[in-house]
């Protein structure tokens, strides 16, 4: 499976990152491990909506919509 995933920061409440990944519990870890320079200065890191895939293009397109300005309207009022 492939998965879209939304985090967002404990500490930092405002802050989200979304992203993609084959394999979502070792990506949260790396996330929270401070090697990702987009999610170090907000860790910890919790998710807070993810989605799976059976197609790996269909979950790209997803993540690439989600970052989209339409695409954090659509997040911001009906995911979180």
């Amino acid at each position: 499976m492939f998965y879209v995933y939304i985090l967002r920061s404990v500490n930092h409440p405002d802050q989200t990152y979304i992203g993609y990944s084959s394999d979502l519990k070792q990506r949260l870890q790396y996330h929270n491990s401070g090697k990702c320079k987009h999610t170090s200065k907000f860790i910890p890191w919790h998710i807070e909506f993810y989605c799976a895939f059976k197609i790996k293009s269909k979950a790209l397109d997803f993540e690439k919509y989600l970052k989209s300005h339409s695409g954090k309207a659509f997040t911001n009022k009906r995911l979180i």
